[in-house]
């Protein structure tokens, strides 16, 4: 999350987050999200695990994507070089 964890009292929350994951050793991101869109899926997961709702339309970055074993990194950036603070979480979905 990005500009949601304003309404926590995050104070300089990065407003336009964009996040990748990647596979232990590979260059190229396996999944990408800038701006999470209101998905019916990623706003359904959220709730069956207990993560905190984004705002409809907000500029935070989500992603539901299936990975096998292995290890990962998520990486957050701001959109066009802007910085902030960002929060990452990850969750298993049942």
């Amino acid at each position: 999350g990005g500009p949601t964890l304003a309404a926590f009292g995050v104070s300089g929350a990065l407003t336009d987050p964009q996040l990748c994951v990647f596979a232990n050793g590979v260059t190229s991101a396996r999944a990408t999200n800038n701006d999470w869109g209101n998905d019916t899926i990623v706003r359904e997961a959220a709730a069956a695990v207990g993560a905190f709702a984004l705002q409809p339309g907000s500029r935070d970055a989500a992603l539901l994507v299936t990975l096998g074993p292995g290890a990962y990194t998520a990486q957050v950036s701001g959109a066009n070089n802007s910085t902030g603070v960002a929060l990452v979480e990850v969750y298993e979905v049942p």
